[in-house]
């Protein structure tokens, strides 16, 4: 170990022979061996002489080590003063780099008022918690004596250490001293380092030196020695007890009393983090400091995702980081991430990083070399995988294999996840508990673990840990079965989870599954060939889910595969009708429904076979989607007047709520507003005493399309905004598209220009992010790119647009934009309807009623009163009514 300075004072003020000995020794940089081998004399009379032993050595050895150590002047008077007992002052040394952190200036005559040094402290970044609770512990009249920094290799110990001293140094008027273990050191050199860096070479002396007066000592990398190092500690508190120590090391000191104190990485952005808020994560931060100083250039905007990227990938590890950005010298980050975001273990410290430049001497006292070539050795460079080892190794057989089992999660999980992970294999059904609690909190403390938050999902290893532990298992032949067992976990998870999707407990289910979902793609993805009937367990509970987070396509393309594979076509017959109707659900989403019509009915049929009222219900209801989707209207009232009937003979609050909202639908169709109202007036009452907020919200959006629809603009835009906040914090993508769609149709219908074009701007920035885009919208003109724009709202939007141009009077204008709405596929078709309408008004041209009499008679659409007014003298012009 290292103490925090070149030498010390005697209890006199002088100085003595082993703080001389020991401090000319490092400043030249040599070992005992090398100093006895140079000087001629044995080892352990270096050893001894520098541990206080040999009170009056021969004077032939002294003159013997100062020829040796090349004293001169002032210097060499001062070690043969000391050695004669006679003491001198020793002269100031140029070599020295102590920095003074607290207490007065030192004098003879109040030697234990010196200064105290200790490496000096950095600027640190995300570390301000740490800091104020720390120091708030070290400052406290009943705080703990022994506080232990533990963590992985390069998370930042010794910087925190440091800095924590220096911030309480004014509340420890004995003293602030620091000491470096080395490798082997044994229980000797640990106690006369430790006082020698506090000024004597007896702990007797110690204790009269500190007379009960505050000093705090740091010890950093105790884990090199942690018998020796408990033992001292043991010995010094208990001796001492105004003394204060902490320590740093990967894992605790294991004495009574100690408080462990977990240092973590810094916070990295999730995935779904604006790019113009990166820098206030703290490992951004520090990722853009340190690559400043090896490019003048901070991150480009086409940077930034990289950037995002790299400080997750690199666990917010701040060792991690700053070798990472030192590469920015050479790449940008983009080519950064693409080289290394997969070697993230291989990053290793330059060679002369080695040996732990904070602290001033050049090598640890106690490190134990076996011949000239060793100090070599010691300036390999060190990998991140070699820092992971370090803590791997230090777990018991059974931890180690549980790392590697919980090594599967790739984001944060729980206790009960755990506890299903860790589960016997031969206890499947968890009939033996294992309770992981104390894994954890071993993993915990040897800074494996990063316990984050509040909520039960808290717990994440490091991505360094876990890249290492998923090496480990893929060595040993036993990634595969961990990854199959990890599919069941999360598939029983989401089971347990889908449930939850319709109700009250909808938003927190939703939650739920959002962060778990690198571990439902990673799982699906293993599954889907590994164990494909787990796969189709897992998909087929992850309907609503996917349609509420706009990953629609994905979803159906997910249960289209399953479904296919030989492997599941003899599994359970409800399990495939679910899977089934979710195909056909997520198909309806995206203007496939067309497509799935027949997978709708095979469903129904599946479920009304097995006598499954739920499935019954739901097929129905997907089914009237569908069929509305194919223009065959009265059909889809048929399903849902079947859906009440047998809601209401089960007692189904909810789905008799259901039935209503799409009943409403067809009464707008049929151009009976009133009793649309209220249906959805019995939508409202009946959602919220099932608790179902989701449905309320979309009985919502419904009035107000009814309230626009009767001319009632004001009063639609206020219930669509209502409704649009609502389903934004349900997490419910497409409905909130289509609501604001509703919105900016009444805006635009009232004449507030600058409001609709905000709307119109929104939907088109967010409108392709989950759904394919539709085909181009025809005849566009040359200098108007808006009018090409192809994204899944664009015929909703060109209705927007046909509005705003009649308001101001551009007949010629609106009847483009109308044109391309009613002509725009997967329209709706009271959507194209009312685009006709606008078109014919805009042209006066008797032919688009031939085309508004054919639509309304597919549709069994009838035109509102307003419509028909809007018409009239076209009509009258014709000769007839429109249909």
């Amino acid at each position: 170990m290292t103490p925090d300075h070149e030498w010390s004072r005697s209890p006199a003020g002088r100085a003595a022979l082993p703080e001389l000995l020991r401090g000319h020794r490092r400043a030249a940089g040599l070992t005992q061996a090398e100093l006895a081998s140079r000087a001629g004399v044995g080892v352990r009379t270096v050893r001894d002489l520098e541990r206080g032993r040999s009170n009056r050595p021969q004077r032939t050895t002294v003159e013997l080590l100062a020829g040796a150590l090349a004293l001169t002047g002032t210097s060499r008077t001062a070690f043969l003063a000391a050695a004669r007992g006679a003491g001198a002052e020793p002269a100031s040394d140029a070599t020295s780099t102590a920095i003074a952190v607290g207490g007065d200036a030192t004098s003879a005559a109040t030697p234990a008022d010196r200064s105290v040094a200790l490496p000096p402290p950095v600027a640190l970044i995300g570390r301000e918690r740490d800091l104020t609770e720390l120091a708030d512990m070290l400052t406290a009249e009943r705080g703990p004596r022994l506080v232990s920094l533990v963590g992985l290799a390069g998370v930042g110990k010794t910087a925190l250490a440091t800095s924590v001293a220096h911030l309480v140094a004014a509340a420890h008027p004995a003293g602030v001293a620091g000491v470096l273990v080395g490798e082997g050191a044994d229980g000797p050199d640990v106690l006369a380092a430790s006082m020698s860096v506090l000024g004597v070479a007896r702990l007797s002396e110690l204790v009269a030196l500190l007379a009960g007066r505050p000093t705090l000592l740091v010890m950093d990398a105790v884990e090199r020695a942690p018998g020796p190092v408990a033992a001292t500690l043991h010995r010094l508190l208990g001796a001492l007890p105004s003394l204060r120590v902490l320590v740093t090391g990967r894992h605790p000191v294991g004495l009574p009393g100690e408080r462990v104190w977990p240092v973590a990485p810094l916070d990295v952005p999730p995935p779904e983090a604006e790019h113009s808020g990166l820098e206030s994560w703290p490992a951004v931060a520090l990722f853009t400091a340190r690559l400043a100083q090896v490019r003048r250039e901070p991150p480009t905007a086409a940077e930034l995702p990289a950037l995002a990227a790299l400080v997750r990938r690199l666990g917010g590890l701040p060792l991690a980081i700053e070798l990472m950005a030192a590469r920015g010298r050479l790449l940008d980050l983009t080519e950064l991430l693409d080289r290394y975001g997969d070697r993230v273990l291989d990053l290793a410290t330059p060679a002369e990083a080695s040996t732990q430049p904070a602290w001033d001497a050049p090598e640890a006292l106690g490190a134990r070399r076996s011949g000239p070539d060793t100090s070599a050795a010691l300036s390999v460079a060190v990998t991140l995988r070699d820092a992971v080892a370090f803590s791997y190794r230090l777990l018991a057989s059974d931890e180690q294999a549980a790392l590697r089992q919980l090594a599967v999660f790739g984001n944060r999980w729980s206790v009960e996840l755990a506890e299903e992970m860790l589960a016997d294999e031969a206890d499947r059904d968890g009939t033996v508990a294992i309770d992981p609690v104390p894994l954890l909190d071993r993993l915990v403390e040897l800074g494996l673990l990063s316990v984050r938050g509040t909520g039960s999902f808290r717990f994440r290893l490091l991505d360094a840990v876990r890249d290492y532990a998923v090496e480990q298992a893929a060595g040993g032949g036993e990634l595969t079965c961990i990854r199959r067992r990890h599919a069941e976990v999360i598939a029983r998870l989401v089971a347990r989870t889908a449930s939850d999707l319709i109700g009250p407990r909808l938003p927190d289910a939703v939650h739920r599954l959002d962060e778990m979902s690198s571990d439902i793609s990673s799982s699906l993805a293993h599954a889907a060939t590994d164990d494909p009937l787990t796969a189709l367990r897992l998909a087929a509970c992850l309907t609503r889910w996917w349609r509420f987070r706009g990953r629609d396509v994905v979803g159906r393309q997910w249960l289209r595969r399953l479904l296919a594979d030989p492997r599941t076509a003899d599994a359970d017959p409800l399990l495939r009708g679910w899977a089934a109707l979710g195909v056909a659900r997520l198909a309806a989403e995206h203007g496939a429904g067309a497509e799935e019509l027949s997978t709708a009915r095979a469903a129904l049929d599946t479920f009304r076979r097995a006598g499954d009222v739920t499935g019954e219900l739901e097929a129905r209801n997907v089914l009237g989607t569908l069929l509305i989707s194919v223009r065959r209207q009265d059909e889809a009232r048929e399903q849902a007047e079947a859906l009440l009937r047998l809601a209401a003979r089960n007692g189904r609050t909810r789905d008799l709520a259901v039935a209503q909202n799409s009943l409403a639908w067809h009464e707008i169709r049929a151009g009976d507003l009133a009793a649309a109202r209220r249906r959805l007036a019995a939508v409202d009452r009946l959602a919220a005493e099932s608790g179902e907020q989701r449905l309320r919200v979309l009985g919502w959006a419904n009035r107000a399309e009814v309230a626009r629809l009767e001319g009632w603009y004001a009063d639609a835009i206020d219930r669509g905004r209502r409704a649009i906040a609502a389903l934004s914090e349900l997490g419910d993508p497409g409905g909130r598209r289509r609501v604001l769609g509703t919105v900016g149709l009444a805006l635009a219908q009232d004449g507030r220009a600058a409001d609709a074009t905000a709307v119109l701007t929104e939907l088109r920035a967010g409108g392709g992010e989950a759904l394919p885009a539709r085909r181009t919208v025809p005849r566009p003109r040359s200098d108007d790119e808006a009018l090409a724009w192809g994204g899944p709202e664009a015929g909703l939007c060109a209705l927007i647009e046909g509005n705003l141009a009649l308001h101001r009077g551009d007949r010629e204008l609106a009847a483009e934009w109308f044109a391309s709405a009613a002509d725009h596929a997967g329209q709706d078709r009271r959507d194209v309807v009312e685009a006709l309408v606008g078109l014919a008004a805009s042209t006066a041209d008797p032919s688009v009623l031939d085309r508004l009499d054919r639509a309304c008679v597919e549709s069994g659409i009838r035109l509102l009163p307003q419509e028909s007014g809007l018409l009239y003298a076209l009509i009258a012009a014709r000769g007839g009514p429109a249909q």
